[in-house]
């Protein structure tokens, strides 16, 4: 079954730096958009940032501006997420996920892979 396998999350204080990364565990082939997006408990699903299949188009939430970067790794399903100065409020699950649309895509919809997900908590 296809899935894809997030990693890197952890506990940080307010401003700190995390990097997460996203590879394919199998059964996912082609080029695809990659995203990022996080749900933080008793809210609903919301994008973070959107890669296109060849690395030419990136797009961030507002909120993430300036301070995160999504970047692509290795092969074709492997996304980054560079997070720096990091602030309470983006403590959050952060899901990984594959999109076989041409360019960056912001909806959960649009998605067709997902992870399980890594647990993102920072202090203040």
């Amino acid at each position: 079954q296809a899935q894809l396998v997030e990693s890197g999350g952890g506990l940080v204080q307010a401003g700190d730096s995390l990097r997460l990364s996203c590879r394919s565990s199998g059964g996912i082939y082609g080029a695809y958009t990659m995203g990022w997006f996080r749900q933080a408990p008793g809210q609903e699903r919301e994008f973070v940032a959107a890669i296109s299949w060849n690395g030419a188009e990136t797009y961030y939430e507002d909120t993430v501006k300036g301070r995160f970067t999504i970047s692509r790794q290795g092969a074709s399903i492997g996304v980054a997420l560079e997070m720096n100065n990091l602030r309470p409020e983006d403590t959050a699950v952060y899901y990984c996920a594959a999109s076989n649309s041409i360019g960056v895509v912001t909806t959960t919809p649009r998605y067709e892979f997902w992870g399980q997900g890594t647990q993102v908590t920072v202090s203040s």
